[in-house]
């Protein structure tokens, strides 16, 4: 797909004063020259395969984006809430549900994977329509200069959206400012770009399709060279480099979202391919009870729980809450960044239980959950009440019939069904029952 360089056509003639006739020698190499790009590929029927494959996917990508903003019900309380000046963009947000069990698991699973699959698509898209970034004049009316401010917008969001989110789920926070905030806004700014210029474009890419198939010529194609590179690759090659580009990175990324043979081959995520150790507490954590300072002065002997309500607050030592009626659930966790466990048999006392000895037998609120976890984003969350109503939602203390390890959550921890896994809070101290 190279591009080199022929002589682009007869310059202005105040560029030509200018320079003293040297203009077309200067301008010929360019970016604004036409005969700059000389990749044979471009052209707007491959630009509109591309456009359409986005279309589709970035669509979906925003609304399981929002589901995933929902999951974290920053409408419930300001703990929960990361963008508190969100104003009218929280207009959709509603109570999440615990059913199924693996709902967020799934949504954020597509989200994650799906992104990191269309990185291909989106690198190509921007690559065919590069020549228009740097065409002259830059505005030749004002519906012209509002068109390229929008494109400016689209191009610069795309790129602010995709390398945010790569950065997030490899764990590695190099932009400034908190992610869910600057992946927030920044994401309405680029969907209303987007929807901006599908608005515009779409239709034309789809009669483009239409009217010739992939390889046929469209009169006073804008994005086809004038003077184009003999060719080494056809569209349908490109394409198909493109597509097996998406492939390979679906075959190392889905499997750490996704349960079967594609675990073994993730080598793409930021925990690697294999499982961290072997027996009941093997399965994957994001941050180990050393990483946030926890240690065993925090939860050992030493350790109670306190649980808040109209009946006062009531201690229990992990002993006492093993003397209660246990129940078990098999649930996964699910984190932001994509990963996820399958299910795991967690046993432990039922958080409606607790509401009621708390002081709410019947109408069972919402709770905050505090951990000895001393900083940290969400050391404190809030869980709604038909989270807590659950009867899978537990406060575990076993996983797969052994006591859980610190790095899991010891002596007690959150687990609540299609919960992103950052409110499934690990190391408790404190459950406060009542409206939140």
């Amino acid at each position: 797909m190279g591009d080199s360089r022929r002589q682009s056509p007869t310059p202005p003639a105040f560029l030509s004063r200018l320079l003293g006739g040297r203009t077309t020698t200067i301008l010929e190499h360019l970016p604004s020259a036409p005969a700059f790009w000389r990749s044979p590929v471009r052209g707007v029927r491959f630009t509109a395969v591309l456009g359409l494959v986005l279309l589709v996917g970035i669509t979906v990508l925003f609304v399981t984006g929002l589901l995933s903003y929902a999951a974290y019900n920053p409408d419930l309380n300001p703990v929960n809430d990361k963008t508190p000046d969100k104003g009218l963009l929280g207009f959709y947000l509603f109570a999440w549900p615990t059913g199924p069990h693996w709902l967020y698991r799934l949504t954020q699973g597509v989200h994650v994977t799906l992104g990191i699959v269309l990185v291909p698509v989106l690198l190509a898209k921007l690559w065919s329509v590069v020549p228009r970034l740097f065409a002259l004049p830059p505005a030749r009316s004002l519906g012209h200069a509002l068109e390229r401010i929008s494109l400016l917008l689209l191009v610069g969001g795309a790129l602010f959206e995709f390398v945010t989110g790569l950065l997030n789920i490899q764990l590695e926070y190099l932009f400034p400012g908190s992610f869910y905030p600057l992946h927030f806004y920044g994401a309405w700014v680029f969907f209303a770009a987007f929807l901006a210029h599908a608005g515009l474009r779409a239709p034309q890419a789809v009669r483009v399709l239409r009217s010739g198939g992939l390889s046929g010529k469209v009169p006073d194609d804008p994005l086809e060279s004038p003077a184009p590179a003999p060719p080494t690759l056809s569209r349908r090659g490109a394409l198909a480099m493109v597509g097996a580009g998406s492939l390979v990175l679906l075959i190392t990324s889905a499997g750490r979202s996704f349960d079967g043979p594609l675990r073994r081959l993730a080598a793409l995520t930021p925990h690697g391919a294999a499982e961290p150790g072997s027996g009941p507490n093997g399965f994957q954590i994001n941050k180990t009870a050393a990483a946030v300072g926890v240690t065993s002065a925090d939860t050992g002997e030493g350790w109670w729980l306190t649980v808040s309500g109209p009946a006062g607050d009531l201690r229990f030592t992990r002993e006492q809450l093993l003397a209660m009626d246990q129940y078990s659930a098999a649930l996964p966790i699910a984190c932001v960044e994509g990963w996820s466990t399958s299910d795991q048999w967690w046993r432990g006392v039922r958080l409606r239980d607790l509401a009621a000895l708390a002081g709410y037998p019947d109408d069972v609120p919402g709770v905050l959950v505090e951990s000895v976890q001393r900083s940290g984003p969400f050391r404190r969350a809030a869980l709604r009440d038909n989270q807590v109503r659950d009867p899978r939602s537990l406060l575990a203390l076993q996983v797969n019939g052994e006591d859980l390890t610190p790095d899991h959550g010891y002596p007690a921890r959150i687990i609540v069904p299609a919960a992103p896994g950052v409110l499934n809070t690990k190391w408790v101290s404190r459950l406060t029952f009542g409206e939140l």
